[in-house]
């Protein structure tokens, strides 16, 4: 059962259309994106890097250049801490290649999914101490990390923690109020970077882990070329540059390709394609097209993609799960050994290796899956709130995929927990109208450790607290049948008629698509559906020809749920309308939510209608 809505946000779209060049239906699309002025859909439209936010805004960023920036100049053992997904990956990357082109002693270390768990542990930080390492980067992490950071601090190491992560929080009481206010649990690190911070006053939360990376790239890059700047004359710039470890590019051409992996981190981190993100991706995404990272260029490669059409969705469900399949099945280190690769034969190895590993997760997920469905049913958890799937024998690395396919299914927020090596590990993925982050904090009393933020989750507990979890998390939750019911935003109820391909040009200028950000989607009321023919080798996806109110015949397209699509067929007209429509001789009526797009094939581009809904 679905809701379908109608947008109907107000705005002068024939005004915009004029001052922009657009379809008026454009226009519409740009006001459901939350835009409400011209100066937003300028910048939406033609932003530019200049249009993000300065890194100075972010609080504690001028503590954390001053710290790094000096341990570079003493030649002190800096080591990046970054995790096993693609942002934690990336950011380590950024760092890592960053702080050594400024000539630092640098190292880089990535926990292991199954030994070390998400973030800092006190062995890394044992492991740093007993390496020399004088001071800790973290990337992706360490805002929940308290106990490990003192602990460093402890052995006389120092942190300086970069994250994006919710900052963990204790609900105390105000003594005048009588109100519950938070009570921020800051690490004790010598600076923390994090946007979540209360006090930060950087405009934008929405940023992961890798953009906050890139932020102090930035900063730091920014502080070294002004003390060259100062600098009297060429001779001692250059002596300079030579002495501080400046390498064969410059400056700029380094922050060029760290942008290339600033955006691969938002997409595959799920941020919101909006404010500047959008812009991070939109660059990122022209820059990847002529990419100077081997790794990278390797895994477009093997994966078969164009490397002057890679898109958003070829980011975070082509490339970057290659990336994640070897921390969930192996260790991440190989993934950032393939980004950091100087040579074109090894990188297409590892590259193959990670297409590879991705494969064999596919099949994995699947079982997992089914394993998943299994659970729900025989324990009759259908009327659950909150499913929590408690699976010993599947690997803890896919809890989170699983996690994500079972919310999909049953849209209400979905905890998978597996069996570790140390106990019950588990992934959260959660709807909308769900804190997760803020709901487990109710329970924090079970877990050994958790964190996340509103979508997404990690956490670690006794095996014997498992039912307890589940049990509390859905007495507290105060989500109603309603919450559950999944709603199709649908931008324009647009007749077929008008979709022409000129128009599905003009989509074009609205990408990336993504979180935030998503198709356009159109809907039609009673289109007849004429004939189909099954497409692709699995027989899952089909063209129909359909005759429109307006007494035009034209195709569409469906690549999912065609199953679903029949069976509302034979519901509605009897049995045997299924194959009568293949046979050429239907005339069914149907509503349809669909996608305007252009396809290209055997080199020839025209509009691709695709149906995403029906009823």
């Amino acid at each position: 059962m679905e809701k379908w809505l109608v947008a109907a946000k107000k705005a002068d779209f024939n005004k915009w259309a004029t001052d922009f060049g657009i379809d008026p239906v454009v226009a519409r699309i740009l006001r459901n994106r939350e835009l409400t002025d011209e100066e937003q859909v300028q910048r939406f439209l033609r932003g530019t890097l200049e249009d993000c936010h300065s890194y100075r805004l972010l609080k504690d960023m001028d503590k954390a250049v001053e710290i790094i920036d000096t341990a570079i100049g003493q030649g002190q053992k800096i080591r990046v801490i970054g995790d096993y997904d693609v942002d934690g990956i990336c950011s380590a990357y950024i760092l890592t290649k960053g702080f050594a082109w400024l000539g630092a002693n640098v190292d880089t270390a990535i926990p292991h999914r199954i030994h070390d768990g998400y973030g800092l542990n006190d062995h890394l930080i044992e492991l740093a101490k007993a390496d020399g390492v004088e001071l800790i980067v973290t990337c992706d992490n360490g805002i929940a990390a308290a106990g490990q950071i003192a602990l460093a601090a402890s052995l006389g190491i120092k942190v300086v923690v970069t994250d994006h992560h919710e900052v963990p929080y204790e609900l105390e009481r105000d003594p005048e109020t009588g109100a519950e206010v938070r009570r921020e649990i800051l690490p004790p690190a010598a600076a923390v970077v994090d946007p979540k911070q209360k006090d930060c006053t950087y405009p934008f939360k929405g940023i992961c882990g890798g953009m906050v990376a890139y932020k102090l790239m930035q900063a730091l890059l920014g502080r070294r070329k002004s003390r060259l700047a100062d600098e009297e004359d060429g001779a001692s710039k250059q002596d300079s540059a030579s002495k501080q470890g400046v390498k064969s590019c410059d400056s700029e051409t380094l922050l060029e390709e760290l942008l290339e992996f600033a955006a691969f981190s938002t997409v595959c981190d799920v941020m919101e394609l909006l404010d500047e993100n959008r812009i991070v991706v939109k660059e990122g995404l022209k820059r990847m097209q002529h990419s100077r990272n081997l790794g990278l260029q390797a895994l477009i490669e093997v994966n078969g993609l164009d490397s002057a059409k890679i898109s958003a969705y070829h980011l975070g469900f082509v490339i970057g799960p290659c990336l994640n399949a070897t921390g969930r099945l192996d260790t991440a280190k190989r993934a950032l050994e393939l980004l950091q690769s100087e040579n074109k034969t090894q990188a297409m190895q590892l590259a193959a290796e990670l297409k590879e590993l991705n494969d064999s997760r596919k099949n994995l997920t699947a079982e997992g899956v089914e394993q998943a469905e299994r659970y729900i049913l025989e324990r009759h958890m259908e009327q659950d709130k909150v499913l929590v799937i408690y699976l010993p024998d599947v690997h803890e690395s896919l809890a989170g995929i699983i996690a994500g396919r079972i919310r999909e299914s049953y849209n209400k927020p979905t905890i998978v927990l597996t069996k570790g090596e140390d106990g019950v590990k588990g992934s959260g993925r959660s709807i909308e109208t769900y804190h997760m982050y803020d709901a487990l904090t109710q329970v924090k009393d079970l877990f050994t450790k958790y964190g996340g933020h509103k979508m997404a989750a990690g956490l670690s507990l006794e095996e014997t607290h498992v039912t307890e979890l589940q049990r509390r998390l859905n007495e507290n939750c105060r989500l109603t049948e309603a919450d559950f019911v999944p709603v199709i935003h649908i931008d324009v109820p647009m007749p077929v008629d008008y979709a022409t391909e000129q128009l599905a040009g003009q989509l074009e200028i609205l990408e990336p698509f993504g979180v935030g950000n998503p198709k356009p989607l159109f809907a039609q009321k009673d289109l007849c559906f004429l004939t189909a023919t099954r497409m692709g080798t699995s027989g899952k996806c089909a063209r129909f020809g359909v005759l429109t109110p307006g007494n035009r015949r034209v195709q569409m397209v469906i690549f999912r749920n065609l199953d679903k699509f029949e069976a509302l067929l034979v519901e509605k007209y009897g049995p045997d309308s299924v194959d009568r429509l293949y046979a050429g001789q239907g005339d069914y009526r149907l509503s349809v939510v669909y996608q305007l797009g252009l396809n290209t094939y055997r080199g020839i581009t025209e509009k691709q209608l695709i149906i995403q809904n029906f009823c």
